[in-house]
């Protein structure tokens, strides 16, 4: 497909979404978000792609939402648009999403890092919400994957006082899983990429969902939803190869069955 604001790559069995509004620091417009979804919801049908990286440039992965489409709009058209539903989506997408972030990842920026499984960014990355001082709040799941994230405490003084954290703080805080130089990032994601595309990808699917729900479930319906999952692949072949290969010694060969 051809698209005005993203461009797509594959690498091997890595998917590649690169966001590609550069001029302006990669602000998220509507069309924008309607293409990022898109292309995910594609590469997830697509049995040939494994994982999805996302990424932006070294100066910007998101600045954040594009002000010019909300700055004048009354919040009955803004309600109207049901612009955070495509947004959920995301949160439907079976298999593995890296984000590779650095520079700007404000607002919405944030949000859609959030809204990766894995992420490694680069030691300039700026990291934030600062919607309080447009006079508004997150609406993309800010306030709600932040505090899952960092803490309640270390959300609260992010959300209101808007200032941006470092990419080590952020680490520190384990909102990002690496920081590394700013001219390592990309690859470093692509390598992770490449070592979680050599897995099984069921077994990748199922536990990916089964992290997921470890937010939303008591311990022991998590458990309960868990033990469902190990069950399940006991039936896939991908187990009896993974099994057959480590009594040879040999490297497994998964196919996804």
């Amino acid at each position: 497909m051809s698209y005005e604001f993203i461009t797509v790559s594959i690498d091997e069995t890595v998917g590649l979404i690169t966001l590609n509004r550069p001029k302006i620091l990669n602000a998220l417009n509507l069309q924008l978000v309607d293409e990022l979804v898109a292309e995910l919801e594609r590469m997830d049908r697509d049995p040939a792609i494994r994982v999805i990286l996302i990424t932006g440039n070294e100066q910007a992965f998101a600045a954040g939402a594009d002000i010019n489409e909300m700055a004048e709009a009354s919040a009955i058209e803004i309600m109207k648009r049901n612009q955070f539903a495509v947004w959920d989506r995301m949160s439907l997408i079976s298999k593995p999403i890296i984000g590779a972030v650095s520079g700007f990842v404000l607002g919405g920026g944030c949000e859609l890092m959030m809204n990766c499984d894995i992420v490694i960014a680069s030691e300039t990355a700026q990291i934030g919400q600062p919607e309080i001082k447009l006079g508004v709040m997150p609406g993309a799941g800010g306030t709600q994957r932040l505090t899952r994230a960092v803490g309640l405490r270390k959300a609260m003084e992010m959300l209101l006082t808007g200032d941006p954290i470092s990419a080590r703080e952020a680490w520190q805080y384990g909102l990002v899983n690496r920081v590394v130089p700013v001219e390592a990032y990309l690859q470093e994601a692509l390598k992770l990429a490449k070592k979680v595309a050599k897995q099984p990808p069921l077994a990748v699917q199922v536990i990916k969902k089964s992290v997921h729900k470890a937010e939303d479930l008591p311990l022991q319906e998590g458990m309960d939803y868990e033990r469902s999952g190990f069950y399940l692949l006991l039936a896939s072949e991908d187990r009896k190869e993974g099994m057959q290969a480590f009594l040879e010694k040999r490297k497994p060969r998964f196919t996804g069955n």
